[in-house]
């Protein structure tokens, strides 16, 4: 009888310590880890998404980091296809693959597929996308919270694409996004194991913190300098580059925009852990149980 495949999927907010555990089971289990996390697929993006280190991505094969141009285009449908094909590939040698990545879509997008959401006329996103430059992203947030106030808390709201393509679905149907979201499984020919890393709120806010302090220390404003071109891509109108291109811009102080980085990082990772809390079967633990999880596992793997 031919073994289940498994996926097994490490979630979590950013800094709990995904990374660690990823590679220790991939070391435990033999097998290569896909990344899920939509800013590291960018050979140009490192220190401001917290890339694995070069010691890291040695320990064990790594997929979809480095692996696209920030020049490129790349969505969550095209990581469902090319994830699928890559693990397709790895399945042919390996009953389990690692999953690591704090991005809720791209983590969907692959266990579950994507809705099909409706597409928005070209006027209505040049409109909104005209309205986010003049004004900012505040006015749209806060139309949207109106529009969709029960689905407004697992939206990253803080991510101008997100709030930009929800607007656009409710502009041209009639509709929030929650709407469409039918949460409908798509057919994989793979199980999907779910591990959440979770630790005290006030430990977490502390290690963001600080992995802010040593970002600025590595070099992140001359990653961000080095960036200017590409600015208006999706990518970099995130946390940790959004708030020193407006410092870039004379409009904060450099103090001004270290601390929103922080405050925007706790908050994303506490919209991270209501998303995964919310979505699917997540068996959670703390970063350092790493034993305890590798048990787990195994009795579900028997």
């Amino acid at each position: 009888m031919q073994a289940q495949k498994t996926l097994i999927s490490i979630v979590g907010p950013t800094a709990v310590g995904k990374t660690a555990l990823a590679i220790a089971l991939a070391k435990h289990y033999r097998t290569s880890i896909l990344s899920a996390d939509s800013r590291q697929f960018y050979s140009e993006m490192s220190i401001g998404t917290a890339k694995p280190s070069d010691e890291e991505l040695a320990e064990a094969q790594h997929y979809f980091i480095n692996s696209h141009s920030i020049a490129d285009d790349y969505s969550a449908g095209d990581y469902e296809k090319d994830a699928l094909i890559r693990l397709a590939t790895l399945f042919k040698s390996t009953d389990q693959v690692i999953l690591v990545g704090g991005s809720g879509l791209f983590v969907k997008a692959l266990c579950e597929g994507l809705d099909d959401l409706p597409k928005a006329p070209e006027d209505i996103r040049n409109r909104l996308n005209a309205e986010f430059a003049g004004h900012g992203l505040a006015p749209l947030q806060a139309r949207l919270q109106a529009i969709d106030p029960e689905n407004y808390p697992y939206i990253d709201y803080e991510n101008p694409q997100r709030v930009i393509r929800a607007l656009e679905v409710f502009e041209t149907t009639g509709n929030p996004i929650s709407f469409y979201q039918t949460r409908q499984q798509s057919k994989r020919q793979f199980k999907v194991l779910t591990i959440g890393l979770n630790m005290d709120r006030a430990l977490l806010y502390d290690r963001i913190n600080k992995r802010v302090d040593l970002m600025m220390q590595q070099g992140l404003l001359e990653e961000v300098k080095a960036l200017e071109t590409f600015r208006h891509k999706p990518a970099l109108l995130t946390v940790g580059y959004a708030e020193l291109f407006d410092y870039l811009d004379g409009k904060r102080s450099l103090e001004d925009a270290i601390a929103a980085i922080k405050q925007n990082s706790r908050r994303y990772a506490k919209r991270q852990i209501t998303w995964f809390k919310k979505y699917g079967d997540t068996h959670w633990f703390e970063p350092h149980q790493t034993k305890e999880i590798i048990q787990f596992i195994d009795q579900y793997l028997r």
